[in-house]
């Protein structure tokens, strides 16, 4: 562990706190009477921040507020002393107090005392700084106590204490933890911060004061410290905890929470911890020997027993002594010791056996076997110099030296190479005998030679594992950390803290030297760890290579010790086929001789090795054969003996991509239905080849409708498309064609059908636009009721979108009412006859003129509008209404064409009544009250503010009133009610013959029909006289009992929508409702209009359509 000073600063006050804000970016302390806020990144002073009077002794950041919201005020608490310090556990639950008389009291958030531990030492040892283990990781709270009797101490959240106090010898003044919990700082009189571990064990001092530490804490979630002094000084480290670890062959130990050896075997995984309870400095390891240096001694292990698995370490030696040393090595029976330029030779009793000085810093050291007491050293220095040491040797020998500093060094097995890696992170690879540089590879930070094979090293850097067999070219992967390693086929790489084994295959270099005719090498690095594949390959190419001796190393390998079977090989290799043949039958492996014969395409040979007519080996010697015939470019033979051999499919690849459609249909009616894969792979090349009609033949042989549909969608046959379940396979493309082909109506439908409701109101809308600019009013109509049933539609489907497609649906509605009816005013206006009535033309204009009260819609014109009313409000006799539309007329930009007219108009309105016949005042039916023809309130009563309802042909207000339903009443249940037929009293006509003396009087009496008085929905009718609001009419299941089903009639919206409820009140007059778009009509004008039009003249619903 290493502190280095990052920043330092000092103030002229002394820093009694301070304290980190919770993201670690700014340091606020106590200086005095100011507090002052840091960067802690760099140490600038952000600003000093003023407003106490007196010394500052305590700061801390908020987290989550000093207390509840609920309280009102803050609760107080007496103490039996002077509390000098505080600590909340983690959950907050408890508060912990120590106090000057030597006593801590453990408090809930009530301030209800829980625990008191009294401390041995009393009020001479007073509590000066406490703190809760903030870690996680604990089964139980856990808080350290520093206290003026120089203790360190340790209690559960119960007051029971862990171990013993540990002795200081200084008074401490504060002590705190790391984010994690792992290790605690601790300082105080003896003016340093000195760093623990959570158990009280000192590791050693983060930096020394010139006067006592009253305060340290640690940066969020970092290494950083900080520490305030007495003197005013703040300084702030960053502590690097280094890597302590040693590793041979598969063997690695390591330091763990800085106290603790963990010794891990690479391959097994197994794991066992050394418990050393102090610092551990170094670790060295060496066969079956463990050395652990700790701060005054060197403990020496050893295993129990000799088996390579074993785990179970025992202390063989203890060297009491405190060594300084920047390296350690073991062996057999010594230490080795580097300090520097200097090496030490010791003895497992500490005693010194010689030493070595050298002429440069020692940078590398490591143990490369031998002797138990006369092991090898290999010895790397800063000047570049490479020394072999022998430990019984008072020599060092000097293999080479080269102009770079050595950073890592291995030598391979034999001893005769030697790897280095240069300051320059450059792999370097020596022949120690010649002193030769045999190659170099860059990007090189360690280096490891192969432990079982002396020609193959691997290096690490640049975040790529580089392995090298001889002088091959590098094979490279990926890999994060540093090669320490390299056994096998196993390469054992150190990431951050972590050691971990890497499988690595040996084929590539394998084959390296497979292609270089090197069949030894390679069959050492097969040896390593390669697949049964890569073993096979390096038998033949032996073989073919006439090295006989490793392809037989190779069978044995594999467990093979037939000689005629390996006698064989060879002679297949040297071309003598017939008495290699005759020795694969000889050794019982005849289908080794037809496999050589059909690789010969030898045929009529292959034969007399088929084992007694097997089906499946003769139909591998046909398929052998076809393929033969097919690479000879025979394809027809091929076909015909893949149909043979059963291989249909390969028959079908080649006549498919020959084009032999006739072949093609013989393989596919030979074929049985079950067969889907060939099948298939027909109806694909029938499509190519363009014979859909096959295709199609073959799709109904194995049952695919599916792609029987598609099949006829691709070639645009939509007769012959069937199957509803096929909805959106079938509309989505169906649609697209009709949009190509400009059928844009059908196809908006299909979209529909397909479900694709976004494309449907795609087109819709452009649909609408072209008509509205186009001045085909009546269209643009039907296409905006379409576009509200879209809405509604969306609607129904997607209640997220409810709110918004109901406000569409209504938007639409209104637009496509307004264009139904100004159909009737353009074409008047435009054309020199006309095909309505002039009361039609009236009563539209009227509805047109109330209706656009706010935004006039694109395409509708108010001149046309208006001069359409005046022309007909003149004809009819309604010259007040005339006289309003021509001086309306006068405020608006008007045609040339319509000029003369209008003016002519305005001047002969003059001559005529300033009133309007009483013949065209419009009455309300709810109420009986004569409604003006111009009414500021739009279509509704002036008087009971009721919504008038028009005829969808002539215009005319409808002898109906809506009505709405009470609350509770559900739609099918108000249809029943209705549907009862209530009987009703019938008129009665009598006739009455009066005589006198001059004449006989005959009178005809009817009796006053009980409906007027009786009738409970006329007395719901009623309202208050002069109300500004509307109040609908709102009836009870004993009115609708009472209601004819003939007098109602009902809009069936289907949902979200309600439906709607209308009562007739002049049943002898027949309305009629179109159950499509629910406009009304009267029924002869209805009738009339349906046979002209053989459909609704508004949604064009066909007459024999029964509508939803």
């Amino acid at each position: 562990m290493r502190a280095v000073l990052t920043w330092r600063d000092k103030v002229e006050q002394c820093i009694y706190d301070l304290a980190f804000k919770p993201d670690g970016t700014q340091l606020i302390l106590a200086a005095g009477n100011r507090l002052l806020v840091y960067d802690t990144s760099d140490g600038t002073l952000l600003q000093p921040l003023k407003g106490h009077k007196d010394t500052v002794y305590c700061v801390a950041y908020a987290k989550d507020g000093l207390w509840s919201h609920e309280q009102k005020s803050v609760s107080k608490h007496k103490a039996s002393s002077k509390i000098t310090c505080c600590s909340w556990t983690n959950d907050g639950q408890y508060l912990a107090l120590g106090m000057f008389n030597g006593i801590i009291s453990i408090r809930n958030k009530n301030g209800e005392e829980k625990v008191k531990i009294e401390r041995p030492g009393g009020s001479l040892s007073p509590i000066w700084s406490i703190s809760w283990n903030p870690s996680r990781e604990e089964h139980n709270d856990i808080m350290a106590v520093a206290d003026w009797g120089q203790k360190l101490s340790f209690y559960q959240l119960s007051g029971k204490q862990i171990g013993k106090d540990r002795s200081l010898n200084f008074d401490p003044c504060c002590v705190s933890y790391f984010s994690k919990g792992e290790y605690i700082l601790l300082g105080g009189s003896d003016k340093q911060v000195s760093l623990f571990t959570k158990d009280g064990v000192r590791l050693g001092t983060v930096g020394e004061q010139n006067s006592w530490v009253w305060t340290c804490k640690v940066k969020p979630e970092s290494n950083y410290v900080v520490v305030g002094c007495q003197d005013g000084t703040i300084s702030f480290y960053q502590l690097v905890f280094s890597t302590v670890h040693g590793l041979y062959k598969n063997r690695y130990a390591y330091r763990d929470s800085m106290t603790d050896v963990i010794v891990q075997h690479l391959i097994t995984e197994q794991k066992v911890r050394i418990k050393c309870k102090e610092l551990v400095k170094k670790i060295a390891i060496y066969k079956n020997r463990l050395a652990i240096q700790l701060p005054e001694k060197i403990l020496i292990y050893e295993l129990y027993s000799d088996d390579s698995s074993d785990m179970h370490y025992r202390v063989k030696e203890k060297i009491v002594k405190k060594f300084e040393c920047n390296l350690l090595v073991v062996c057999a029976n010594h230490i080795i010791l580097c300090q520097e330029k200097r090496l030490q030779c010791l003895s497992f009793n500490g005693v010194k056996e010689r030493e070595w000085q050298m002429e440069s810093l020692i940078r590398y050291i490591k143990v490369i076997g031998g002797p138990p007491g006369r092991e090898g050293l290999l010895v790397g220095l800063k000047n570049g110099q490479i020394l072999k040491i022998f430990v019984d040797n008072l020599f060092a020998i000097v293999l080479l030296k080269q102009a770079t500093a050595v950073r890592c060094l291995d030598m391979n097995a034999s001893r005769n190479k030697l790897a280095v890696v240069d300051e320059n992170d450059t792999c370097l690879v020596y022949d120690i005998h010649t002193k030769e540089l045999l190659f170099q590879e860059p990007n090189a930070n360690s280096v490891a030679w192969n432990t079982q094979c002396e020609d193959m090293l691997c290096f690490s850097g640049g975040g790529y594992l580089n392995i090298k067999a001889s002088t091959f070219p590098v094979h490279q992967q990926k890999l994060q950390g540093f090669v320490v390693g390299y056994n096998g086929s196993k390469i054992f790489c150190l990431h951050v803290f972590s050691m971990s084994a890497v499988e690595v295959p040996q084929s590539a270099p394998m084959y390296q030297y497979l292609d270089r005719k090197m069949f030894k090498e390679a069959y050492q690095i097969a040896c390593l760890g390669v697949t049964d594949t890569d073993w096979r390959e390096l038998a033949m190419e032996a073989l073919e290579g006439l090295e006989f001796e490793t392809a037989k190393k190779e069978r044995k390998k594999r467990g093979e010790t037939n000689n005629d079977l390996f006698l064989a090989d060879v002679f297949s290799y040297q071309g003598k086929f017939h008495e290699a043949a005759k020795l694969y039958k000889r050794s019982g492996h005849e289908n080794l001789a037809l496999d050589m014969y059909t690789d010969l395409c030898m045929f009529e040979y292959a034969k007399d090795f088929l084992g007694s007519g097997d089906p499946k080996e003769t139909k591998m010697l046909i398929t052998k054969q076809a393929d033969w015939a097919r690479n000879i470019n025979e394809p027809k033979a091929a076909v015909e003996m893949y149909i043979s051999a059963g291989e249909h499919v390969k028959a079908i690849q080649i006549s498919g991509d020959h084009g032999w459609v006739d072949m093609l249909i013989d393989i596919a009616r030979r074929l049985d239905k079950a067969e889907r894969e060939p099948l298939l792979l027909c109806a694909d090349y029938f499509k190519k080849l363009d014979n859909s009609g096959y295709a199609a033949e073959t799709y109904l042989k194995i049952g695919d409708l599916q792609s029987l549909v598609q099949l006829h969608v691709e070639t645009q046959r939509w007769d012959e498309v069937r199957g509803k379940h096929l909805k959106v396979d079938i509309y989505v493309p169906y649609a697209q064609w009709l949009a190509e082909n400009d059928r844009f109506e059908e196809a908006q439908k299909a979209f529909h059908k397909a479900g694709r409701q976004g494309e449907a109101v795609r087109v819709l809308e452009q649909l609408t636009h072209n008509a509205v600019v186009e001045s085909r009013f009546n269209d643009a109509a039907y296409y905006y009721w379409m576009l509200s049933m879209q809405c509604l539609d969306i609607a129904q489907a997607d209640p997220a979108q409810k709110d918004a497609m109901l406000g569409k649906f209504h938007h639409f509605q209104h637009l496509a009412e307004l264009y139904h009816g100004y159909h009737a005013i353009q074409r008047y206006t435009e054309e020199p006859f006309s095909f309505h009535l002039p009361e039609t033309l009236f009563n539209i204009s009227r509805f047109l003129l109330h209706s656009l009260t706010k935004d006039t819609p694109l395409g509708i014109s108010k001149v046309n509008t208006l001069f359409t009313l005046a022309k007909q409000s003149k004809a009819l006799g309604a010259y007040k209404l005339a006289r309003h539309a021509y001086d309306k007329l006068q405020g608006l930009q008007i045609p040339a064409r319509f000029q003369k007219s209008i003016e002519l108009g305005s001047l002969t309105i003059r001559s005529k009544p300033f009133h309007d016949s009483e013949e065209l005042v419009p009455l309300c039916y709810r109420c009986s009250t004569n409604n003006p023809l111009l009414n500021n309130l739009g279509n509704v009563c002036i008087n009971c503010r009721q919504p008038f309802v028009f005829s969808a042909s002539s215009y005319e207000v409808l002898h109906l009133v809506e009505f709405y339903l009470e609350e509770g009443i559900t739609d099918e249940e108000a249809v029943s009610l209705i549907d009862l037929e209530a009987p009703r009293p019938k008129r009665e006509n009598k006739w009455q013959e009066i005589a006198s003396n001059n004449s006989q009087t005959l009178r005809l009496d009817e009796t006053v029909d009980s409906m007027g008085d009786d009738d409970p929905f006329t007395a719901k009718l009623s309202f208050e006289q002069g109300g500004s609001e509307f109040v609908p009419v709102v009836v009870s299941r004993s009115v609708l009992r009472s209601m004819s089903r003939r007098d109602v009639l009902i809009k069936r919206w289907p949902p979200p929508l309600r439906w709607q409820y209308f009562r007739s009140l002049l049943p002898d007059a027949s309305i009629t409702m179109c159950p499509s778009c629910f406009q009304m009509f009267h029924s002869e004008d209805y009738e009339l209009l349906v046979l002209q039009h053989t459909c609704c003249p508004y949604c064009r619903r066909p007459i024999d359509d029964p509508g939803p």
